[in-house]
């Protein structure tokens, strides 16, 4: 028989995983770490920002130290330049050209032969006046000769008649002593006469012999004078140079026929050049001579040479209402040339001021503006832009005249102005080093 115990038999207990705890708290410690860290760094950086944070919140921008200069009021005109010297060349005569003895572009000095023309009729015509004067001074010579011989006779005539008139005292004693007749003294009477007669012939002989010279010498003058008149026709036949200057376009050949008047060339001298104005007549109280004139060839830039105000007309031209006046310029290095075009500026009055670039004004409103850069009055930026009215005068040379707003000494800002704003902070251009 089989014993059943009592004893239940005992079982053997199965063991199971152990419920998990919750780990949020651990998300919410880091993320309340990461609070509290970024804003320890943040408020660090607020109290303590290092140099190179600053430059790199601050706006390079381009300075210039403004400064006194001469401000100028000016009035711009333009013209085309004339040479004082310039002369047009044409022959007085009409004729045939035999040589041309320059070429264009040739410099010359005054009295160098340009243009021969044939001069056969002219030279023969000289050649008989030149003959006429050598007849006119043969005539002249043998009339002074005549005068010689007369003046002798004369003198032998004065001989004779002294001679007679002894005679006739010595003869008029020895008849009053009785020691001649009465016919003695007669005789020697008329001999007396004889030489009083022949020394009035010779008298008469000299004058005549002096007209003839003076007629000869009025001959010979005139001969002369037509000489130099046919000499003078002669030299017509050549043109020459009447200054020292450069020959111009030389279009006439050797065979042409040119007439009297007929332009050959141009030649000029630039050594001195002069510019017409046309003055408003609202200037007329500002303008007199002495005035500076600077001339240029382009609107910008330094001027070529500076000249003066020479001439002042005395009227107005009654249709533009303008007054003429000249200005003239030295020109030794040859580089302003007759008939060039050129813009020149007649300076009126010069005044000391301050002069700023273009580039650092700018317009809101119609209001002009410039910044200035100066000492941040914080301690997290070196310097600031300040934002400041001005009043503008005339430009000259892409700069503006500041009558008011600035002073000399200030630091400008010229460039980078349209990403400023008034109190933000900048750094000169050459103070920030790149990366």
């Amino acid at each position: 028989m089989e014993t059943q115990s009592a004893i239940p038999p005992t079982e053997s207990p199965i063991l199971s995983p152990a419920p998990t705890r919750p780990r949020w708290w651990l998300w919410l410690l880091a993320g309340f770490l990461g609070v509290v860290g970024g804003w320890f760094i943040w408020s660090r950086l607020q109290q303590d920002p290092t140099p190179v944070a600053i430059a790199a919140q601050a706006t390079a921008v381009e300075t210039e130290t403004a400064r006194s200069a001469p401000v100028r009021e000016f009035s711009e005109f333009v013209g085309a330049l004339e040479a004082q010297e310039r002369v047009m060349l044409r022959p007085e005569v009409e004729g045939r050209i035999t040589q041309v003895l320059v070429s264009a572009g040739d410099r010359v000095a005054a009295g160098t032969p340009i243009i021969q023309l044939s001069p056969e009729r002219p030279q023969a015509i000289v050649s008989s006046a030149v003959a006429d004067i050598e007849v006119a001074r043969a005539a002249r010579s043998a009339a002074q000769a005549e005068i010689l011989e007369a003046e002798a006779e004369r003198d032998s005539a004065i001989a004779e008649r002294e001679l007679q008139n002894s005679e006739y005292t010595r003869t008029q004693s020895l008849v009053a002593a009785g020691a001649l007749a009465e016919q003695s003294l007669d005789q020697v009477g008329r001999n007396q006469d004889v030489a009083i007669a022949a020394l009035t012939a010779a008298e008469r002989r000299i004058q005549t012999a002096r007209a003839n010279l003076a007629e000869a010498n009025a001959a010979l003058q005139r001969a002369e004078s037509n000489a130099a008149v046919a000499s003078e026709d002669l030299s017509d036949y050549q043109v020459v140079a009447p200054i020292d200057g450069v020959v111009g376009d030389l279009p006439v050949e050797v065979g042409d026929y040119i007439r009297a008047g007929e332009m050959i060339t141009a030649l000029t001298s630039n050594q001195a050049m002069d510019l017409r104005l046309s003055i408003p007549v609202e200037r007329s109280n500002e303008l007199r001579p002495g005035l500076p004139v600077e001339l240029r060839t382009q609107a910008s830039g330094a001027p070529l040479v500076t000249g003066r105000i020479s001439f002042v007309a005395e009227r107005v031209e009654a249709g533009a209402q303008s007054i003429l006046a000249k200005a003239s310029f030295p020109n030794p290095n040859g580089q302003l040339r007759d008939e060039q075009f050129v813009r020149a500026n007649v300076v009126w009055t010069e005044t000391p001021g301050v002069m700023v670039p273009t580039t650092a004004i700018s317009r809101v409103g119609g209001q002009s503006f410039a910044f200035v850069m100066e000492p941040s009055p914080e301690t997290d930026s070196e310097f600031v832009a300040v934002q400041r009215p001005v009043q503008l005068g005339i430009i000259e040379n892409n700069r503006y005249h500041v009558i008011s707003g600035i002073d000399t000494g200030e630091t400008i800002i010229t460039a980078g102005i349209l990403r400023l704003a008034d109190g933000a902070p900048v750094v000169p251009d050459d103070a920030v080093t790149p990366n």
